[in-house]
């Protein structure tokens, strides 16, 4: 498998630890062999995006977000940073306080390898495939131990199948809004989002798909209640036909959504989500959980089941949100003071 058409479009602007005015370092790690792969299969030579950010004697945070999360976890020239509300100076992952370590995903739609159009068909790709290759990342970056992982959503996947694997790389983690299985409801429905993708891509016309995908996606990640709240006033006709509020503003998140992002992408990791299990009693790195209890995609009662699984010292902390499963980027009053309480302040030990 090669690097995707996006990734080489951006490698130009990727040198191997290259740095910034901004006193960030980035660059495209190349492991130079076979990776085999969790589900069967390997890819040949692929290629790791990562960039770091804050102070480089601080302990090392990792931070990882959902399936459209990258590299860019603060703002830069390039992005805005998906998680610029909670992450940056003072912000409740205090960027001058630790390192702050992003990466994009391994079949994702960034610069890290991921399918082509014009390559075999791209691989299942499983969460401990991403703890794989961050784990390399991490020798690669001649870092001795992460301080801890912080994953939310496909991120803290990630972050429960590197505390299995990997324990002896991490001093903690923090996963919100992950457990160690999918929920069965949240599987059906992305399973019609990814047959809308795919069944448009069979049409040559992928991202439409990926538009109507994102956007039945959107009335998953928000909550009841926000959208009763939003939402509520009539319809109107246009071009002869009523258009809801709600339809409009869905279809323009599908619309920002499929400029942007590769629908092979989508399916890959959609389809890594429904295919993650984590063994929870092997997993003794200590663990902090973050419910949100408005949640539809990982129910609050997974959450505390796998809260009872976890061998190791594991703590779970339950919030409520309007944003439902998008709390972890909204949140910023909830997700403070459990940050402060779990990763230590100014980067010392809790």
């Amino acid at each position: 498998m090669t690097l995707s058409s996006d990734a080489e479009a951006q490698n130009a602007a990727l040198a191997v630890a290259a740095g910034s005015e901004d006193g960030s370092r980035e660059g495209l790690f190349q492991l130079n062999a076979e990776l085999p792969l969790h589900f069967g299969g390997s890819l040949q030579d692929p290629a790791i995006a990562w960039r770091l950010v804050g102070p480089s004697r601080a302990p090392l945070v990792v931070a990882l977000g959902g399936i459209s999360a990258g590299r860019y976890v603060t703002p830069s020239k390039m992005n805005k940073g998906w998680w610029s509300n909670i992450v940056g100076p003072g912000a409740p992952l205090d960027s001058q306080a630790f390192q702050i370590l992003g990466m994009d995903f391994l079949g994702g739609s960034g610069a890290t390898t991921g399918p082509d159009d014009a390559a075999q068909p791209f691989p299942a790709i499983s969460a401990y495939d991403q703890a794989e290759v961050l784990a390399r990342l991490i020798r690669h970056l001649k870092i001795d131990k992460i301080h801890a992982i912080v994953g939310a959503s496909y991120g803290g996947m990630v972050a429960l199948a590197f505390a299995e694997r990997f324990a002896n790389l991490v001093d903690r983690i923090v996963a919100i809004s992950a457990a160690d299985r999918p929920y069965p409801m949240a599987t059906a429905w992305r399973s019609v989002q990814r047959a809308i993708v795919r069944y448009a891509l069979a049409k040559n016309d992928g991202p439409e798909g990926l538009r109507l995908a994102r956007a039945l996606a959107m009335a998953t990640y928000r909550s009841p209640r926000e959208f009763n709240e939003r939402f509520s006033e009539p319809p109107t006709q246009v071009d002869g036909r009523f258009s809801f509020p709600v339809e409009r503003y869905l279809l323009a998140r599908g619309d920002a959504y499929a400029s942007s992002y590769r629908p092979e992408a989508f399916v890959c990791l959609s389809e890594s989500i429904d295919l993650h299990e984590v063994d929870a009693a092997k997993i003794e790195v200590p663990t902090t959980l973050i419910a949100v209890r408005e949640d539809q995609l990982v129910p609050l009662e997974d959450m505390r089941k796998l809260s009872e699984r976890i061998s190791g010292p594991s703590q779970l902390f339950e919030i409520s949100s309007l944003y439902g499963h998008d709390a972890f980027l909204k949140e910023v009053e909830s997700l403070r003071p459990i940050f402060s309480r779990v990763l230590g302040q100014r980067g010392d030990a809790p």
